[in-house]
């Protein structure tokens, strides 16, 4: 079972277990009542409530300062199969986790697959290996490069038959 990174604990607040969340994640509504999310040390908390104005969480047993400051700076994560569920994507938003393993076309010539997703300020990138037939054929290209996922770049994706087709990557991928 893949676990995704979606929060971060903050410090306590108040004396009746709650505590402040930083939510790291494009789908904040996997946060409800009842929702349950795993920690790094593989601890299940179910959600009581969560308040995302004043960005505040209770969990379901924990209700004291003392109880909540155990978890103070814990990751929490939910998995591929509840973010599925709990997450309605519009048109051209596609599930990072989908978009791994995916290979990166452009004019018919297999450039690469990506290999992990990056999130910056501007734009998220996807890490893309580049293909060994590639590397053979130039060794000075680099083994991996960055491609900002954005309509100037990306053509068409297809998670069903794992393909992106993208233009000018070639250009990014000879100036890596």
């Amino acid at each position: 079972m893949e676990k995704i990174y979606i929060a971060k604990i903050g410090k306590t607040v108040g004396l009746k277990g709650q505590m402040k969340i930083h939510i790291d994640t494009d789908f904040p509504q996997q946060f409800k009542k009842g929702a349950v999310l795993i920690t790094h040390k593989k601890q299940s908390l179910t959600i009581e409530t969560i308040n995302t104005t004043s960005k505040t969480i209770k969990f379901e047993g924990i209700d004291t300062i003392e109880d909540a400051q155990k978890y103070t700076n814990s990751q929490l994560f939910t998995t591929q199969e509840d973010t599925v569920k709990n997450c309605k994507l519009e048109e051209k938003q596609f599930f990072w986790f989908d978009m791994i393993d995916c290979n990166i076309y452009e004019d018919d010539k297999l450039l690469g697959c990506i290999t992990d997703v990056h999130r910056y300020p501007i734009d998220d990138y996807l890490e893309i290996q580049t293909d060994k037939s590639m590397l053979e054929s130039n060794d000075e290209l680099s083994k991996t490069f960055l491609l900002p996922y954005n309509d100037t770049y990306i053509l068409e994706v297809d998670i069903d038959k794992k393909t992106i087709l993208v233009k000018d990557a070639q250009d990014i991928l000879e100036a890596s």
